[in-house]
């Protein structure tokens, strides 16, 4: 993938939200859109960016996708890495996204009631 594409990525503060909740698990739509209380479609847009860019992989189970960080761009370019392990925490976002996406496993939000919680 192209670094100009990359860095653009990196460059938005949900898409970075979104990659930090990432780094703790593999994620469907819904459970990001719970943590961030986002609506499906903006998260859908930014998820798409983050693919195009190569920094996430999708999986789709039965009519579900979940979403993960591409380990193999993390090996070609370290830097993602550290931003995500040292940096991101730094962030004040970081910490209450982190909260809610607890929450959501907690409740065990799932998926087909995820539209009627934002």
């Amino acid at each position: 993938m192209g670094l100009i594409k990359i860095l653009k990525a990196l460059g938005d503060e949900t898409r970075l939200r979104i990659l930090n909740l990432l780094t703790n698990a593999e994620l469907c739509v819904c459970e990001i859109q719970y943590s961030l209380n986002t609506t499906q479609s903006n998260t859908s847009r930014h998820l798409k960016t983050l693919s195009n860019a190569g920094l996430v992989v999708s999986s789709k189970k039965a009519q579900w996708v979940s979403y993960k960080i591409n380990d193999s761009i993390l090996r070609e370019h370290p830097f993602i890495k550290e931003i995500l392990k040292k940096e991101i925490h730094q962030l004040e976002f970081a910490n209450k996204d982190l909260e809610k996406f607890l929450e959501c496993q907690e409740k065990g939000i799932p998926c087909e009631l995820s539209d009627g919680l934002v």
